[in-house]
């Protein structure tokens, strides 16, 4: 799984239809989940919309194994390539 991860990392960076707003978060949630694991650093102020956006996609896949994660990541990828 970690190298169908790995390439599916590098093919997000070339996608040729920007992705939506929700799938962009559910990316980079899905990508901290994998290679970090449950969220590890305090909620960002209320000023600091951008990292505070970035921290709730996070979390919301708080419980979720890395496996898990992973295997979502390169779902959702997949599923934007086809677009």
């Amino acid at each position: 799984m970690t190298e169908a991860f790995e390439k599916a990392a590098e093919h997000v960076k070339t996608l040729t239809t920007k992705p939506e707003y929700e799938e962009v978060n559910l990316l980079y949630g899905f990508y901290k989940q994998a290679t970090l694991g449950d969220v590890n650093v305090e909620r960002p102020g209320i000023l600091n919309l951008f990292a505070r956006r970035k921290w709730d996609a996070w979390n919301a896949q708080k419980g979720m194994s890395k496996d898990e994660a992973m295997a979502a990541y390169v779902q959702l990828v997949e599923t934007l390539k086809a677009k």
